[in-house]
């Protein structure tokens, strides 16, 4: 017969005690969502290196500018990008450092896996 460990369920409950609420933890999943989509990740990857209009940046991955909005759209709902009118076009951007990181990480980890 196995013996459990009288202290078990002691660091059952503080694990669950550490973990971020259900909520939090959704909506981290639905961030990740976001870089799921090889679209998307073109995007990142183009704002990463530059600010770009949707016309520029559909000319790079030779999309067209409504697939490009689309898309954009998402991206901005999940707060990752960010438009700034400049006359009548808008130049996208990532929206802060955080997104770059999590790339720059992404990008990192596929390295060390070769």
């Amino acid at each position: 017969m196995e013996k459990k460990n009288p202290n078990s369920n002691d660091y059952i409950a503080a694990i669950r005690e550490k973990l971020p609420p259900d909520e939090t933890l959704y909506d981290l999943a639905e961030l990740f969502k976001m870089f799921g989509d090889s679209t998307r990740a073109k995007i990142l990857g183009c704002l990463q290196i530059r600010d770009l209009n949707v016309g520029e940046i559909a000319d790079v991955l030779n999309m067209s500018v409504s697939a490009v909005s689309h898309q954009l759209r998402v991206l901005r709902g999940s707060k990752l990008v960010k438009g700034t009118k400049e006359g009548k076009e808008v130049r996208y951007s990532l929206d802060d450092d955080h997104v770059t990181k999590i790339i720059e990480y992404g990008l990192t980890h596929l390295a060390e896996e070769k």
